[in-house]
C-alpha cells in the first residue's frame, strides 16, 4: 500500500487550520503548525510533501520561514503554496522569488485548494522519485556517496550557525576483502546489504542519515547529537550487526562478521567541516581495528 503524502497547514488563525485540515485530510496526512517557528520544527522532523503557508503570522512571517526552508538541504526541495489575504502582485512577485511553489489569497475557494494541491503533489512524488534514482546506491538502498557529500556539509553548515552539535560515524567491515575472497562477491554484497538493513532500521530520526561511503564502509550522520549520544548509537549498531551471526572463517578475530566504527563530533566553537570530521572519524577507525576490532572508539 503507498504511504500516504503529508502536507503541513501553517496559519496562526486556528478556524484557518481547522478549515484546512478538514478540507484536506480525506486524501492526505495533515499535520498543523501555528507559528513559523513550530512549522520549522515540524518540517524538519516529519518531512512533509507539501506546505500551505500563511504569509502574516507573530514573531516568524511566512516569507521568513520559506527564507529558513530553502536554506536547509533537507527541506529545499519541499513544495510551499502561500495561503495569504496579501493580493498585490508585488506581495506575490515576492513569494515566487523566495521559492514559492503557488501563491493562493485570502478568501479562498476550497475546490480550487483542492485542485493545486492535488497538481503540487504529483510534481511531490515525480520529484521524490527522481532524486530516489540520483541519490541512492544500488545495491544497499543507502543514500550514496554523492547524497553523503551534500548532506554532510549541509548539516556542517547548519552546525556552524546554531552551535549544535554534530556527530558522524565512519564504519568498516572487518576483514571484508578476506571474505570476499573465501566466499565469493555475491555473498559479500548480502553482508553489504544485511548491515544496510541494520543501519537503516536503528536510525529513528528522520535528520539521521546512514549512507555508503564506499566498497565497505559506511556513514552515519547524526544531527545536534553529542559524542556520548553517538557512541550510544555506534555501539548497539555495532553489536547488532555480529549478533547476525553472519559465518566469517577468514576473520582472525571473530568467527563471524563484525564492524569496527570510528567517531567525530563538532565542538561548539569551531566551525566543523566534512573533511576534518571525516578525517577524526577514519583516524578513529583506525585505531579501533588496531585495538582488535569489532569495536567503537570515539574523539
Amino acid at each position: 500500500m503507498t504511504e500516504r503524502q503529508k502536507i503541513l497547514v501553517v496559519d496562526d488563525s486556528a478556524s484557518n487550520r481547522q478549515l484546512l485540515g478538514e478540507l484536506l485530510q480525506a486524501d492526505y496526512t495533515v499535520l498543523l503548525a501555528k507559528n513559523g517557528e513550530q512549522a520549522l520544527l515540524r518540517t524538519r522532523q516529519q518531512l512533509p510533501d507539501l506546505i500551505l503557508l500563511d504569509v502574516v503570522m507573530p514573531e516568524m512571517d511566512g516569507y521568513e520561514v520559506l527564507s529558513q526552508l530553502k536554506a536547509d538541504l533537507h527541506t529545499a526541495s519541499i513544495g510551499v503554496i502561500f495561503i495569504t489575504g496579501l493580493d498585490t502582485p508585488a506581495d506575490e512577485e515576492r513569494g515566487l522569488l523566495l521559492g514559492a511553489s503557488d501563491y493562493i489569497t485570502k478568501p479562498f475557494h476550497p475546490a480550487v485548494v483542492k485542485a493545486r494541491v492535488a497538481v503540487h503533489m504529483q510534481v511531490a512524488r515525480q520529484r521524490r522519485m527522481l532524486e530516489t534514482l540520483a541519490n541512492i546506491d544500488a545495491l544497499t538502498e543507502l543514500p550514496n556517496r554523492r547524497q553523503l557529500d551534500a548532506v554532510l556539509a549541509a548539516e556542517c553548515s547548519r552546525a556552524g550557525r546554531t552551535g549544535n552539535p554534530l556527530s558522524v560515524a565512519l564504519l568498516d567491515v572487518d576483514f571484508f576483502k578476506p571474505y570476499n575472497d573465501f566466499y565469493g562477491h555475491a555473498m559479500g554484497d548480502r553482508v553489504l546489504q544485511s548491515i544496510a538493513r541494520v543501519l537503516s532500521g536503528n536510525l529513528k530520526r528522520p535528520c539521521d542519515v546512514a549512507a555508503r561511503y564506499g566498497g565497505e564502509e559506511f556513514v552515519l550522520i547524526m544531527p545536534d547529537t553529542p559524542l556520548d549520544g553517538a557512541l550510544e548509537l555506534a555501539e548497539a549498531l555495532c553489536r547488532a550487526i555480529a549478533e547476525l551471526h553472519i559465518p566469517h572463517e577468514k576473520s582472525t578475530d571473530y568467527a563471524c562478521v563484525t564492524v569496527s566504527i570510528g567517531i567525530a563530533s563538532s565542538r561548539a566553537a569551531v566551525q566543523p567541516t566534512a573533511d576534518s570530521l571525516l578525517q577524526v572519524a577514519d583516524s578513529r577507525l583506525y585505531q579501533a581495528k588496531a585495538a582488535g576490532r569489532n569495536r567503537v572508539l570515539a574523539e
